[in-house]
């Protein structure tokens, strides 16, 4: 696949999001939860971006955050050359055609009162775009085109299966032709053998739409599957960008590494081990006076309790925030 690099389609600066420690007593240091703090990170035209972590890490609240679904604290997000922060409501409307997002639970996400044919049919009035003729048309396409029948769009959620849900959602995002989708793992609550459908059905998607995307999942072997760049994040920064090649070939954070070692699908020859000691994420409100990752880290030293690090390239198109580089 060629990817354009001349100018970014999604272009993230800064990005915070925090929000109140529920479990923090009044004026307590810990008393918020610092989700997203401070990343910055670009998406170019036809690229797949895939977002890696813990559970907790903060990628799905950064996807939900650049969506628009949370409010930022402060930073700037550039699509198609607007800030989407300082933009009027009606000029977000309308590029909101051009940026979808497809939720992790596909039940969840589909109203159970609604046919299939009625919730696809959504976005068009909401933007009001097309006849009925016309919507009618367009839909049905969709619906073959994500690997259901026709007869499906009749159907209420309940009537289908959780991939078939996850196909309809699909549906639901790709309807508006938009340049970018964020996926918030839209793959986690499937089987195995379907989430394996999935993937290859969005990779075939995404040739035929030719759409960006920007991929965000703690499968390790999913995020590998289908992504030309990989963002490690850990407890609201990113640690670790390069391509998909050069992070399972030289991971250069041990986070990165341990989040490897502890994949065993990534592990063919069995020679990696998972350190035990560094197993559990550290609490998502705790105060870090230097690097978060150093309480965990197996090769910590002084530098790493009293600075945090920042991104520094390495090689080609590699960057990591960790004070061994």
């Amino acid at each position: 696949m060629i990817v354009s690099k001349s100018k970014p389609l999604l272009l993230v600066k800064n990005l915070v999001k925090h929000f109140k420690n529920p479990n923090s007593i009044f004026f307590a240091k810990d008393k918020w939860i610092k989700a997203v703090d401070g990343v910055t990170f670009d998406v170019f035209p036809g690229e797949t971006v895939g977002i890696v972590g813990e559970s907790g890490c903060g990628k799905s609240t950064l996807g939900r955050t650049i969506a628009g679904l949370y409010k930022p604290d402060s930073g700037a997000i550039f699509f198609l050359g607007d800030d989407l922060l300082k933009i009027s409501e009606n000029y977000r409307k309308k590029l909101t055609k051009k940026m979808q997002i497809i939720f992790q639970d596909p039940a969840g996400s589909l109203n159970p009162r609604r046919t299939i044919m009625e919730t696809l049919m959504d976005p068009f009035f909401i933007h009001d775009l097309y006849k009925k003729n016309m919507r009618k048309k367009i839909i049905e396409e969709l619906i073959v085109d994500v690997g259901l029948d026709s007869y499906h769009l009749g159907r209420y959620p309940h009537e289908l299966s959780g991939g078939q849900k996850q196909r309809v959602g699909i549906a639901r995002a790709l309807a508006m032709k938009p340049e970018f989708i964020i996926c918030d793992e839209p793959v986690s609550a499937l089987d195995v053998s379907v989430q394996a459908q999935i993937i290859n059905l969005f990779q075939d998607l995404k040739k035929k739409f030719h759409f960006s995307s920007l991929f965000i999942s703690h499968d390790l072997s999913v995020i590998h599957h289908i992504s030309d760049r990989i963002l490690v994040m850990y407890l609201g920064n990113i640690v670790e960008i390069a391509s998909y090649k050069a992070i399972y070939k030289d991971p250069h954070h041990p986070y990165t590494k341990l989040l490897i070692n502890s994949n065993p699908v990534l592990d063919l020859k069995g020679k990696k081990t998972i350190n035990l000691e560094v197993s559990e994420i550290n609490p998502k409100g705790k105060i870090f006076s230097g690097c978060k990752f150093s309480d965990r880290c197996p090769k910590v030293f002084d530098l790493c309790m009293q600075e945090n690090p920042i991104l520094k390239k390495t090689d080609n198109d590699h960057f990591v925030a960790c004070h061994l580089y």
